[in-house]
This record gives C-alpha cells, structure tokens and sequence, in this order.
C-alpha cells in the first residue's frame, strides 16, 4: 500500500486539495512548495492501493476515519477480511 498526504486551501471546505505519495523522492520538495503555496496539511495520511482509491478516502473523511478504528480492533478487522475476501472471490467469477 502507499502512503499518501492530503493538503487543502484554508476554508474550502475540503474542495480544493491535492495530494502527495510519500514515498516519492520529491516528497519533501513537494510539500514545502505546497506550503509556501498556502496549502495546510489535511488530516492523518492515508493508505491505499491506488491514488483514486486515496482520494475515495479522503472525500468520504469521516468513514475512512472510522474504517481505520474499526480494523484497530482484531474481531471488527477479521470481519472486515473476510468481507473484502469474499467480494474480490465473487468478483472474479
């Protein structure tokens, strides 16, 4: 999985942001330009597989906050294995 960080605009209600993957060399030189730009660090990173699915994350804010809790805990995370497991299984046939 990457590691991606979400910067926004002040007081654009989450609209106007961007993103970085954290383990592009570059990330440091990035996200100083972002700041100087007037972009604020948004939020804790987010892992994901793909940028859109980061972005997906992101938009949906208070799900992915609770997605991320919920697997913290072995019984809620197992459950959510099997889930994911089950839907890539019925997906391919």
């Amino acid at each position: 999985m990457t590691k991606y960080q979400f910067f926004c605009i002040p007081d654009s209600n989450r609209q106007q942001f961007t993103y970085v993957d954290m383990a592009d060399e570059q990330f440091m030189e990035q996200k100083q330009q972002l700041l100087a730009a007037g972009f604020e660090v948004e939020d804790d990173v987010i892992f994901a597989d793909t940028q859109e699915e980061a972005v997906e994350h992101f938009k949906s804010n208070f799900i992915y906050a609770v997605e991320e809790y919920n697997n913290a805990n072995f019984i809620t995370a197992f459950a959510s294995l099997v889930i994911i497991a089950y839907k890539k299984i019925t997906k391919k046939t």
